[in-house]
């Protein structure tokens, strides 16, 4: 009877998710602050990019985290902890109201603005440069989110196949054609604002 009162107790301070619990079960590999915290910036950038909305970008990184917190003890240490976090992140996005509603607008106003160029140049340059950096942003705005997702894991996050296809949970070949089609809406869409343009 001892025996198994110690076992429970054992168990139940196993699914304690406290950050000393979470500390004591990082094994060789890290803890879960070691682990995560360097991701934070990368993660806040990708949830933006999805939810184009600094609120929704904000909570959705902190849901990202608690949830990952939660689940530190499912995690298999020696396995790809960055993709583990990103599909995650997406599982909660899209399961969320804003992931359901992946139209909605960027809105251009506030802290939100693009970065200015870092380049010294004319004034011409620069503006040549903004209105450059819109325009992709705003083609990738129009891509259904799962074209826009696994551009921005493939170019802007460099992750490679392999972490796309654990993060999205697809296999290697459908992460290479759905990269591939979304591409090709990507040229398709700024082809068409160039022949707008002109």
């Amino acid at each position: 009877m001892t025996n198994l009162i110690e076992a429970r107790e054992r168990d139940e301070a196993r699914r304690s998710y406290t950050v000393g619990a979470v500390a004591d079960h990082a094994c060789d590999f890290g803890s879960f602050e070691e682990l995560a915290v360097p991701h934070f910036a990368k993660l806040y950038n990708f949830a933006h990019w999805l939810t184009q909305d600094r609120p929704a970008a904000e909570d959705l990184v902190q849901e990202t985290y608690m949830k990952a917190l939660r689940g530190f003890s499912s995690f298999q240490q020696g396995t790809n902890f960055r993709a583990w976090m990103y599909k995650i992140l997406r599982n909660t996005f899209l399961t969320t109201q804003a992931g359901l509603k992946a139209s909605v607008s960027f809105d251009s106003e506030g802290d939100d603005k693009p970065a200015e160029p870092t380049a010294v140049g004319t004034p011409e340059s620069v503006l040549l440069a903004r209105v450059e950096l819109e325009t992709i942003q705003n083609a990738l705005e129009k891509l259904p989110v799962r074209f826009r997702e696994i551009l921005l894991l493939c170019d802007l996050e460099e992750m490679s196949y392999q972490e796309i296809g654990e993060t999205l949970g697809i296999p290697i070949g459908t992460v290479m054609s759905r990269l591939s089609r979304a591409r090709k809406a990507m040229r398709e869409l700024l082809a068409a604002k160039l022949q707008g343009a002109s």
